[in-house]
């Protein structure tokens, strides 16, 4: 309930405690302070210096903030389901690995032998 809870008020908080804060936190964060903002912003003229409270201005960063709420909720209600559940999962199973593929880490070993043999040199 606290997680949903901190998705309404503070996504990228809810995001960076029980979500991929690698992946979402940082664009979530530009979203809700972009809200916050215009939220603000309206309420003290908007773009255009209103003598009254600029109600576009203020949907602009109700929206910017559902996005952001929206895409934390999804973030960190889905973070526990697991990728390879489904035998179709093409993240899975969609890629075979083939013998006759070289090991990338063999060419940074060759790398770094050439560099120690030019150092002893």
């Amino acid at each position: 309930m606290q997680r949903y809870f901190l998705s309404f008020f503070i996504p990228p908080l809810a995001v960076c405690r029980y979500g991929c804060a690698g992946c979402c936190a940082a664009p979530i964060a530009v979203f809700w302070t972009g809200g916050i903002a215009s939220f603000i912003y309206g309420f003290l003229g908007g773009p255009l210096g209103l003598n009254t409270v600029s109600w576009n201005t203020i949907g602009l960063g109700i929206l910017l903030w559902g996005i952001a709420v929206v895409w934390a909720t999804i973030t960190v209600h889905n973070v526990n389901q697991d990728v390879c559940i489904k035998k179709s999962s093409v993240i899975c199973g969609g890629v075979d690995s083939r013998l006759d593929e070289s090991d990338p880490m063999d060419s940074v070993l060759d790398m770094s032998d050439t560099a120690d043999k030019i150092r002893k040199a």
